[in-house]
């Protein structure tokens, strides 16, 4: 079943007058499901990990259509992932009704440098298996797109005025290496979503979004070289050694 970020994609492509072609990609045939070339297809490794957290993804126009896009990573992993294209004039009210949907706590995850300190948080309640069925879960919501599209999104997006925003801490560099970025701790859409799912206690989620994007990282650059898979590099190891995880618990 397709999910939140290829349904975009495929309305976003709808609208096109024209096909979106990829600056710096390969021109050879994709599969629908990993958006990688056939020859280098992942889809037979797609984790799915169970989650009391959620992500909603605000994406900017050409986000859904990039293949090195990661949303749709997390959208692979992580069942209850919601994505809606970002435009400043107006706003999809399915938006609108999951924000005040009550079985979430809405978090906004932006740098809190930028943002009035009484509204920042840096931590999620973590929830205990023995709570009552009415606390609320993380819903997680990530600026998909450059560095200057989020902080208008953050700007221009006056129905997330009122949430508060989740400012993590980010001690280590990112190991993104699909698009350049001047800073080290620019982070992929997917490494703040992992960083984000640890927060809140899915440290098995976590740290698998985390492998399955140095997953895709490998086949994406092996594809765009034209050089083979290594299926037994360390990547592909942890990912099956964290779905025997998956299977013991």
């Amino acid at each position: 079943m397709p999910h939140a970020v290829s349904l975009l994609r495929a309305a976003r492509l709808a609208r096109s007058s024209k096909p979106f072609l990829a600056r710096g990609g390969f021109k050879r045939d994709r599969c629908e499901g990993c958006r990688l070339a056939l020859t280098h297809c992942m889809c037979s490794l797609r984790p799915s990990v169970p989650t009391r957290a959620g992500v909603c993804l605000l994406m900017a126009d050409v986000e859904p259509l990039k293949p090195s896009n990661t949303g749709w990573l997390i959208a692979d992993m992580v069942a209850d992932t919601f994505a809606f294209g970002w435009a400043r004039t107006e706003t999809d009210p399915a938006l609108l009704e999951l924000l005040k949907d009550p079985q979430w706590q809405a978090y906004v995850v932006f740098p809190g440098e930028f943002v009035a300190p009484e509204r920042v948080v840096r931590s999620v309640p973590l929830w205990d298996a023995g709570e009552t069925q009415t606390a609320k879960r993380p819903l997680f919501i990530l600026l998909d797109g450059t560095w200057s599209e989020a902080r208008k999104m953050f700007r221009k997006s006056p129905y997330l005025d009122q949430l508060p925003v989740l400012s993590l801490e980010l001690a280590q560099i990112s190991q993104y290496k699909l698009r350049r970025s001047r800073r080290d701790d620019h982070f992929c859409t997917s490494e703040v979503a992992s960083l984000c799912l640890s927060l809140a206690g899915e440290e098995l989620a976590a740290q698998t979004l985390e492998t399955y994007l140095d997953v895709f990282t490998h086949h994406y650059l092996q594809a765009k070289n034209q050089w083979p898979i290594a299926w037994d590099s360390a990547a592909h190891q942890r990912l099956g050694e964290l779905a025997g995880q998956r299977t013991k618990a």
